[in-house]
């Protein structure tokens, strides 16, 4: 817990920070700045892979994004990071601000890595997928911590947070430089950031861990799904609809056949 900022990790901190995350809306989350030790969040900012070296590019109607998770090849303050905030002392930290017993991580590409925007980037607002197949897990946490130093407004990118019926965005939240947030990922939480405008050689940076529980009591399968906001054209509400509707069938056949990883994508673009 050394390199999280002190002033989050007192047991008064953890009760505040509970009372915050419990009553925030539209969904429980929290948006934390100078989280990490300022020398470490400058490192993992000063050393970011390229976009150019990431192994997953995401491209599509509702997404425009690059990420990874092979640690092995990357500066040892983002093994040292992952190391901190899959550890047992941090994981209790995360129990006490999140009132969700029983939460860990993994070592695979849903437990700790890095996603990166160049300009034009965008991810359309989503609910995330409620389980790791690999491990067998529920996934009830994100923690997001932005690396993005001097970041404009005008820039854009910011993460919005939905209401369940896409009808209002009560939160806007900057992607600043060692700015932590972290919220509960179930159907009350849909995100996502609309595109960037950003001067050549800029991107939106970003280091993420999942946690996760035991499959127990209200468990139901949920694949990730992409909502559109009010305002959109409505052809590509069309469209994302179908889309989605297509891609969610696609997983139910493969998984009644016993194809244990659901995101094919994963499987063809990992290296």
């Amino acid at each position: 817990m050394d390199l999280i900022n002190p002033t989050y990790t007192s047991p008064e901190a953890r009760a505040k920070l509970r009372h915050q995350f419990d009553t925030a809306i539209p969904c429980r989350h929290l948006a934390l700045d100078n989280f990490l030790d300022q020398e470490i969040a400058d490192q993992l900012y000063s050393n970011f892979p390229s976009i150019d070296s990431l192994n997953v590019k995401r491209k599509s109607l509702n997404e425009n994004k690059a990420e990874d998770y092979h640690f092995e090849r990357w500066h040892p303050a983002f093994s040292k990071v992952r190391e901190v905030v899959g550890s047992p002392e941090f994981c209790q930290w995360m129990i006490e601000v999140t009132g969700v017993e029983d939460l860990r991580t993994t070592r695979d590409s849903l437990g700790s890595g890095v996603h990166q925007g160049a300009d034009g980037s965008y991810v359309d607002v989503h609910v995330d997928v409620n389980m790791n197949p690999e491990a067998g897990l529920w996934r009830r946490i994100n923690l997001l911590i932005y690396l993005n130093k001097e970041w404009k407004d005008e820039y854009g990118g910011h993460l919005e947070l939905w209401d369940k019926e896409m009808k209002t965005m009560h939160q806007r939240i900057a992607p600043n430089h060692n700015r932590a947030v972290i919220f509960y990922t179930d159907d009350n939480s849909p995100h996502g950031y609309s595109k960037i405008n950003v001067p050549e050689g800029e991107t939106r940076k970003s280091f993420y861990t999942y946690y996760y529980t035991e499959i127990g009591e209200g468990f139901k399968y949920r694949d990730s799904k992409f909502r559109s906001r009010p305002d959109e054209p409505f052809t590509k509400k069309v469209v994302t609809g179908a889309k989605e509707a297509v891609k969610i069938r696609a997983k139910q056949f493969l998984q009644a056949l016993g194809v244990k990883s659901l995101d094919f994508q994963d499987k063809n673009k990992k290296k």
